[in-house]
């Protein structure tokens, strides 16, 4: 993958603030998912599969992005939704559009439907390729340890080092990716992962456990857990309206001409500001990674933009 852009935003809370542009991947709106989803397309293609299944709710950027790669490669795409996070967006729109079959069901039952699909599928001789939801597993954490890798490349063509990496953390293999290329480097930093729904300790335990099997006894379980920061003051559920997030939304589109969305990236930003402030961050180089989700930019602002 070609390396994505780093910007500097200039001075922010009296330190100096950068931006990862992986929401400018060029495919299907970029995005983290993008970034993961081009490891498992390899798989895929080396593998002959001719189907993929996978999950993710209404407004699941890995759905969007892995439906739009099986539309480009002629490949079926099976969608598992849970109802309870089923809301029309412009992602699931594009799964639509890319010819995704989804399949809503109360999310107790996704995993027994998401068995029956592959069955399904196999009876019908056809080869199906599971992926988790978000891209879970080893493939997807790899995806963000080549990440970090190219971080660290372009820290040394930029002169700099970052002293704290912030991201929204969701479904946890980016988070995990990222703390894993730490550890491998050896090097000093703080990697903030900034929860965008899940509480501790399960969210915080779901990435340790990725980290884990990433790293196979590379590092102590000491190192792991002293690297794992997982902060979830600033959650309130995917895609639910929250006024700090809107403002942040507005914040940085006016001031850097950049789009976050509140179900993932505006909720980091506004977690990173909130977590600046809380523990008194001040003269340090400071990397946000833009993870994407720009079509949900468009759902989340203009629902609001009548109280601007």
């Amino acid at each position: 993958m070609i390396p994505t852009a780093i910007q500097e935003l200039g001075e922010y809370k009296d330190c100096c603030l950068f931006i990862k542009r992986d929401d400018l991947i060029p495919f299907s709106f970029g995005g983290n998912k993008a970034r993961k989803a081009e490891l498992f397309f390899e798989q895929i293609d080396d593998g002959g599969y001719d189907c993929v299944v996978t999950y993710g709710s209404g407004s699941s950027n890995h759905c969007r992005v892995v439906a739009n790669l099986c539309c480009k490669r002629g490949l079926g795409c099976y969608v598992i939704s849970p109802a309870e996070a089923s809301r029309a967006t412009f992602n699931s729109r594009m799964m639509k559009l890319f010819g995704a079959e989804i399949t809503t069901v109360p999310v107790s039952e996704v995993h027994d439907t998401i068995e029956n699909k592959l069955s399904e599928l196999k009876a019908q001789g056809r080869k199906p390729f599971f992926i988790e939801g978000g891209g879970h597993g080893n493939t997807g954490t790899e995806a963000y340890v080549r990440c970090y890798s190219e971080i660290c490349e372009q820290e040394k063509a930029l002169g700099t080092h970052f002293d704290c990496i912030f991201f929204a953390s969701g479904t946890g293999t980016t988070h995990a990716g990222l703390v894993c290329g730490h550890l491998l480097a050896k090097d000093e930093r703080d990697i903030i992962g900034i929860s965008i729904a899940r509480k501790n300790p399960r969210g915080r335990n779901v990435v340790l456990d990725s980290i884990r099997s990433y790293m196979n006894g590379r590092a102590s379980d000491e190192e792991i857990e002293q690297a794992t920061v997982f902060i979830d003051d600033y959650t309130s559920g995917y895609g639910k309206d929250d006024d700090s997030v809107f403002e942040t939304m507005c914040f940085v589109l006016r001031n850097y001409g950049i789009p976050l969305d509140a179900t993932y990236t505006g909720k980091a930003f506004t977690g990173m500001s909130a977590y600046i402030d809380k523990h008194d961050i001040r003269d340090k180089n400071i990397l946000f990674i833009h993870t994407g989700g720009t079509p949900l930019f468009f759902d989340d602002f203009f629902d609001k933009s009548d109280n601007i």
